[in-house]
């Protein structure tokens, strides 16, 4: 296995004046790694989430980017490491355009005008906004504000995205969409952290889940595995997305499992067919 991409130990955190928010959250990513941040509202996974670009900072433990303590580093360096995208795209949308929009992070970053349309032109590609690039942002649907949004922090070529609710403002086609764009951007080697709610996603594209509850984390581990474990779930207050209860039923009369309902529905397809005599014998 590649070495860490992300490193958080014994990582400790309360606001001033406040409660503590993080109670010794231990875990690693590597390189390429698709992976949901799960639990309730409260549960710490933005504040954790924060850690990893220097937005919030321990109050004990420590949390590495590539190997180096986020501690003491600029900002600035670590956005060309850490790109984050917020719930809500209206709070990073500001340009007068797409395509001004995608470039800004880039260019201030220092890349050379070369670079910059290179980043840009990519980042439409992984996204698929391209054809929207002379469109005014605030002039679209939030689904593509998110895009937007999410485009524009690719553009800044960084190892490891961070976005929160991806499929927020989309429809189900929108959702399946985004989730197949990311999918496809870690699988160019990039680390990929989803905080979202949208369960039965996770269960279709991500590989890994973590699962938090009270700042503290439960459990992580490979996505089926987690949402298998009523225990964890209970405690998170999470329900099993669809295709899990589904698979859990049918598995009982010979169904293999899937990951999405349309996977259990080729399976249940696969063993209603007649099987070969030859199989039979």
């Amino acid at each position: 296995m590649s070495d860490p991409v992300v490193e958080v130990s014994g990582l400790r955190f309360r606001y001033p004046d406040g409660p503590e928010v993080l109670k010794g959250v231990d875990f690693t990513v590597h390189a390429g790694e698709f992976v949901a941040l799960l639990g309730q509202n409260g549960a710490g996974k933005t504040t954790l989430a924060k850690h990893l670009n220097g937005l919030n900072l321990p109050t004990s433990g420590t949390v590495r980017i590539l190997g180096k303590d986020v501690a003491g580093q600029p900002l600035a360096q670590l956005a060309r490491q850490v790109g984050y995208c917020y719930q809500n795209p209206d709070h990073q949308i500001f340009s007068s355009s797409v395509a001004k929009e995608v470039a800004f992070g880039p260019t201030n970053l220092g890349y050379s005008k070369d670079r910059v349309e290179e980043l840009v032109e990519h980042a439409f590609e992984v996204v698929g906004i391209g054809d929207l690039r002379d469109a005014h942002p605030f002039a679209l649907g939030r689904g593509h504000r998110q895009l937007v949004a999410v485009a524009s922090i690719i553009a800044m070529d960084p190892q490891v995205l961070v976005i929160d609710e991806p499929t927020t403002g989309m429809d189900r086609h929108g959702g399946m969409r985004a989730m197949e764009l990311l999918a496809r951007w870690a699988s160019e080697g990039r680390t990929i952290l989803a905080i979202t709610h949208d369960m039965d996603l996770v269960s279709e594209f991500i590989d890994r889940s973590v699962v938090m509850a009270g700042g503290e984390i439960l459990a992580d581990g490979p996505t089926q595995e987690v949402f298998r474990d009523s225990a964890v779930l209970e405690r998170a207050h999470l329900k099993a997305p669809a295709p899990v209860l589904a698979g859990a039923r049918l598995e009982d009369v010979g169904v293999v499992p899937g990951r999405s309902i349309r996977e259990i529905a080729a399976n249940i397809a696969a063993a209603a067919r007649p099987k070969p005599k030859s199989e039979l014998v």
